[in-house]
């Protein structure tokens, strides 16, 4: 039976036929690698997140966290799953071999764990944030933070999170409060409190790594001051064993409207309920050097962007496999040339209203799959480059689509989600369907790891003029080289590559009319328009790469490709010209809006 998380198939068809993840093997970070030890993960990762993580996926949205004032509750199925996942050495997948890693390539990686976040999202969410603070700290800890953090995590004997909210702070981080004095022991100590921090509290592991953003007095102000701390749970002890309990306490949970199986908490940290060594404040250890913490923190800020986005696909696709199987079950209603009561119903997906539906969610969340998966193959490339120029020409792609693979499966495999309901009809909204629950996990996206306002923000008013434009040149080269590819292919193809090529013209063109026309605040007003354009174009892009990829194959599966290719250039590209329309004109609308008129 086919599964209803993923379609193992399309997994296949990108990795292999698209992104020719095997020519990786070529190059030496991943040459003990070959496509059998891929599927082997792909294989193993399928069966761990059906066996595992599925099953109690309604449980944990039923039977959330709870707080008696000492101790946080979780069912304990969360702890089976990450317990096969830690077992099966998976949080180390993409690790370097000197920690112990599979070093597998990151599109892989990604492709596999997407199965746990279908399967999942809460219980993943834990994993993914651990496997991200364990990436930061490989990176920029020393030795010692790597033994004692890195290593027990990868593990599985810990856990990690990252906090960097503030209740009067929200994503504005130079406002945060929370303060780190330098102790004569040559650690800090922190006092403050964080907010919305996920995975923060719970007995899944033996300990809880946080990174914890805070500013050292006498610091730079705003972000330039802020410094990043390790602040566990429990202090080292000796030999590996867990030492005495930090001045870290969990406030209280918070409860939202889905993925509710992973704690989200309030922090305060220094309020003297536990005082180590006889000394107020939580023991925080500073990673790097002063005053770095948000450059730091934002390489484990974008991997967790990446990672909201392909939790987005991952809930998207679920969520479309299911309503596919509903609407090829559920029989209602006759054919438009045929109403005659006395023939038999027929099934739904029969109808071109419900099949619109269907290909939007196809449309939706293959897309953002072969987005999701072509960032990780950047991030693969980047790492393994054979030289400067190749490292920074990767990485001026990964850094231009990152908010994109971030803010469009979170807004638009949610849409996909908000089908799926509607596709099942009454059934759609009632909890005994699972995609009225993958919609509630879904609609936590657009905000977590910052908001569509701030990935948009980060787009246009960093990524696109960010030395000189360079980074919206090499990604509008590469579009022009699939433009290119797809011209003599013929028919539909070259249709689209046209029509691709023309969008793409028309919004580098309205940029430059954005940045020339000097009304700076009008033109980033509007920079949630410019992002959604923006996104749309870049998954016509992938639907193209898509449609090159399947050209000259035949079956149902590249049939269906192609139709969803088809549908994307028909219905959803064309939605971006009044959009462009409206960035040129420097609409002021918005802005001239007075607090009193609402």
């Amino acid at each position: 039976m086919k599964s209803l998380l993923l379609s193992r198939r399309d997994l296949e068809f990108l990795l292999y036929e698209w992104l020719s993840v095997e020519e990786l093997t070529e190059r030496e970070r991943f040459a003990e690698h070959s496509r059998e030890t891929f599927d082997a993960v792909l294989d193993l990762c399928e069966q761990l997140a059906t066996r595992y993580f599925a099953p109690h996926n309604k449980k944990s949205d039923a039977n959330e966290p709870t707080f008696d004032g000492e101790k946080v509750t979780v069912i304990p199925e969360v702890k089976e799953a990450w317990d096969a996942f830690a077992e099966a050495d998976l949080i180390a997948m993409s690790m370097e071999h000197r920690l112990g890693g599979a070093q597998l390539p990151a599109a892989v990686a990604q492709a596999a764990f997407a199965w746990f976040s279908a399967a999942n999202l809460s219980t993943t969410g834990y994993l993914m944030l651990t496997m991200a603070n364990a990436n930061l700290l490989a990176r920029f800890g020393t030795d010692e933070q790597v033994e004692e953090f890195v290593k027990p995590m990868l593990a599985g004997r810990f856990s990690g999170t990252m906090a960097l909210s503030e209740t009067q702070a929200g994503s504005s981080l130079a406002d945060i409060v929370t303060r780190a004095e330098p102790a004569d022991d040559g650690t800090h100590r922190l006092f403050g409190s964080k907010m919305w921090i996920s995975g923060a509290e719970h007995e899944l592991t033996d300990n809880i790594v946080n990174l914890v953003l805070a500013k050292i007095p006498g610091g730079p102000p705003g972000t330039k001051g802020i410094s990043l701390f390790i602040v566990p749970k429990y202090l080292p002890g000796a030999d590996g064993a867990i030492g005495e309990r930090n001045d870290v306490v969990l406030a209280g949970l918070n409860h939202k409207m889905g993925q509710r199986g992973i704690t989200n908490t309030v922090l305060n940290l220094g309020e003297g309920a536990y005082t180590p060594g006889g000394k107020s404040g939580a023991v925080g250890y500073l990673v790097g050097e002063p005053h770095r913490g948000i450059a730091y923190m934002f390489t484990m800020m974008n991997e967790a962007r990446l990672g909201v986005g392909m939790g987005a696909v991952a809930l998207g696709y679920t969520g479309y496999l299911k309503s596919v199987q509903y609407a090829r079950e559920r029989p209602q209603g006759r054919p438009v040339s045929d109403k005659d009561p006395s023939t038999p119903q027929v099934p739904i997906i029969e109808h071109a209203d419900v099949k619109r539906m269907l290909l939007a969610q196809k449309a939706y969340a293959e897309g953002g799959l072969a987005l999701l998966l072509y960032c990780a193959k950047l991030v693969d490339l980047q790492h393994s480059a054979a030289s400067g120029e190749e490292r920074n020409s990767t990485t001026l792609l990964l850094e231009m689509l990152t908010p994109v693979g971030k803010s469009w499966p979170s807004q638009w495999c949610l849409e996909a989600n908000s089908l799926a309901i509607q596709v099942h009809g009454g059934y759609g909204y009632t909890r005994e369907y699972d995609v009225e629950q993958h919609y509630r996990d879904n609609r936590l996206n657009p905000i977590h790891e910052g908001t569509h306002g701030i990935q948009s923000l980060d787009l246009l008013g960093r990524k696109v003029p960010a030395r000189g434009g360079a980074g919206l040149a090499a990604l509008g080269a590469a579009i022009g080289a699939t433009v290119t590819e797809a011209g003599p292919l013929g028919g539909r193809i070259a249709e689209h590559a046209s029509l691709l090529d023309a969008a793409w013209q028309r919004l580098a063109a309205v940029t430059a009319e954005m940045f020339g026309s000097g009304d700076v605040e009008a033109a980033m007003a509007n920079s949630v328009i410019y992002l959604e354009a923006f996104g749309h174009i870049v998954v016509a892009w992938m639907w193209l790469q898509q449609e090159i990829a399947a050209h000259g194959r035949s079956g149902e599966f590249y049939d269906g490709k192609r139709q969803a290719a088809r549908y994307f250039f028909r219905y959803e590209l064309p939605k971006t010209a009044p959009q462009l329309d409206l960035l040129a004109s420097l609409d002021r609308t918005t802005l001239e809006m007075r607090d009193g008129w609402f």
